[in-house]
Order: C-alpha cells, then sequence, then structure tokens
C-alpha cells in the first residue's frame, strides 16, 4: 500500500548516500531542491482556484482552518501563526489544528494520525462551521486524521481544499479544490519533511499571501497591516509610510501617531490631504484596501 505513494519510493541520485563526502551529499540534497519549485508551478491553476475560493470566504465573514499530522501539521500551525503580524489580522482568522495537539508541535505524538475520529472532534472543538474553509494537508494523501475532518466539514458543506504531494490521492478525491505538487522521491526515503515538506511550504505561502493580497491587507507590495508592537516592526512601519507616500522618516513617525498607529490611514491620511476621521471612514467603505480608498471621494456635507 505504502510503497506505491511516490514520496515512499528510492531515489536512484541518493543510493549511496551515506558514502559520499559530506560536499556531494548536500550538492545531492540541493539538486533535488531545485525541482522542487517547478512541481509547485505546476500546480498555480489550482493553487489559485483555491485561493479564489478562500479569499470570497473569508470576505463573506469565514474563517481558514488548516489541518495536519506530523510535519505537515507544524506547517499548517505555522503558517497560520504567521499570518496576524504579518498582515495585522485576528488570530482566529486563519488557524492551524495539529494532530495531537500543541505538544505535537515540539514532540512526535506519531498515533494521533491514524485516528479520523480524533480529526472531526479537533475540527468541531475549534468552531469550525459552514462559512469557513478547510485546507487538509497529507504529503501522502491518505492521513485518516486529516480525512475524518474534511469529511465532516463536506458533511456540513464548508469549502475544502487538499494539499498533497501524490497524484489522484484519497484526500483529493474528497475535497473541492485538490493540489498536487509532486516533487518526487526524497533523498532520504519517505521523509517527506524535505521535499514535500518545502512544497507544502512554498504552496502554503502562496495561498495565505494571496489571499491576503486580495483582501486588501497589502498596497503595492507593502505589508500595510503590519502592527508597530516592537521596534523593527515600528521600524517597517515608518518605511512603509515612507515608501508609499514620499515623506521624510521623522514625518512618517508624527504621520503614524496621528493616525492612531494604523499604517493604512496614515498612508491615506497623507496621500489624500485628509483627517484621521475621513481616512477611516474612507478604508471602512473600501473594506480597507487602500487603492480603493485613495480613489473614493468624500460625501458632501
Amino acid at each position: 500500500m505504502f510503497e506505491r505513494l511516490i514520496t515512499e519510493q528510492k531515489n536512484p541520485e541518493s543510493r549511496h548516500l551515506d558514502e559520499f563526502s559530506m560536499v556531494r551529499l548536500l550538492e545531492t540534497m540541493n539538486a533535488a531542491d531545485a525541482q522542487v519549485a517547478a512541481a509547485v508551478a505546476q500546480e498555480i491553476p489550482r493553487i489559485a482556484a483555491a485561493a479564489q475560493a478562500i479569499a470570497a470566504a473569508l470576505e463573506s465573514g469565514g474563517c481558514l482552518t488548516y489541518i495536519g499530522a506530523g510535519t505537515s501539521g507544524r506547517l499548517g500551525v505555522l503558517d497560520a501563526a504567521e499570518c496576524p503580524p504579518t498582515f495585522g489580522v485576528p488570530p482566529n482568522l486563519v488557524r492551524g489544528i495539529m494532530a495531537g495537539g500543541e505538544r505535537a508541535l515540539a514532540h512526535p505524538v506519531e498515533g494521533a494520525e491514524d485516528d479520523p475520529a480524533a480529526g472531526i472532534r479537533d475540527l468541531e472543538a475549534s468552531g469550525f462551521g459552514q462559512r469557513d474553509v478547510l485546507v487538509g494537508i497529507s504529503a501522502s494523501g491518505r492521513t485518516p486524521y486529516v480525512l475524518g475532518a474534511v469529511g465532516k466539514a463536506r458533511e456540513i458543506n464548508a469549502v475544502t481544499c487538499g494539499l498533497s504531494c501524490v497524484r489522484d490521492s484519497e484526500l483529493s478525491r474528497l475535497v473541492q479544490y485538490p493540489i498536487e505538487p509532486v516533487p518526487g522521491p526524497e533523498i532520504l526515503t519517505g521523509s517527506t519533511r524535505l521535499r514535500a515538506g518545502t512544497a507544502t511550504k512554498l504552496t502554503l505561502n502562496m495561498i495565505s499571501t494571496a489571499v491576503m493580497v486580495k483582501l486588501g491587507h497589502v498596497y503595492g507590495n507593502l505589508m500595510v497591516n503590519v502592527q508597530p508592537t516592537n521596534q523593527k516592526l515600528e521600524d517597517r512601519a515608518r518605511r512603509i509610510i515612507q515608501a508609499a507616500t514620499g515623506v521624510a522618516y521623522d514625518e512618517a513617525a508624527q504621520l503614524l501617531d496621528g493616525a492612531g498607529r494604523s499604517v493604512r490611514v496614515a498612508i491615506v491620511m497623507q496621500k489624500k490631504r485628509i483627517t484621521r476621521a475621513e481616512a477611516e471612514m474612507l478604508l471602512a467603505r473600501s473594506k480597507g484596501r487602500i487603492t480603493e480608498a485613495l480613489k473614493a471621494g468624500l460625501p458632501r456635507p
């Protein structure tokens, strides 16, 4: 059963891996990794369809949930955890569920992935609902924990996506939006934290970033929802205002303070020469999209 999966097959380039010099070993790994981006590129139409559906669901009040086990689960949790500091969104907008719970993030809980009922329980306990989107992540495409959760999401008519690293997987057949980057056999046979893990990380980067761009959390290529909660982020916020408006660094600091510490409000205030209240009104009307707010006119008194 498992031996037929491409993620479990032997890579001919690494048959004598234990005999390689350190340099040759690393060169072999690097050459294999170089093929991952091409595998992901082949799935861009599918990634785009999934991201479009996710963006629509989030704009309608839904949330995005990743669920997985082992490396796949950890990568989902990581991507979810990065969304609030990068895009300034609420912590519960993008969530990660891991087989075995928080303990499994740092300590293997190997049996947890074999229980489909646990996937259902964990999904229900998270508050997942019909308006939400579930992205099941499984390199093999057959993890029972993930399949159980996805089946439950289908049952309540929620949007379902699947990310696996084999063709025509059980997961892909179960979801509405399948994504299957196939980077091939691992250099270390069966170790899907390597190429499959990299393909998964690249795909999740694309999904979350594309969704947040379409939701208006980016202006140009600037992270305008960044929260200036430490020295580094304070500096970044000022530089973003500089880049977007052309003001000096010190003036950007004053704008940030005058905008209630909101980078987006500061940019609209400066570019349209309006008050904080007016900028906030325009952004509210445009659902936070700066480009639309800048095109909009203020209501006549």
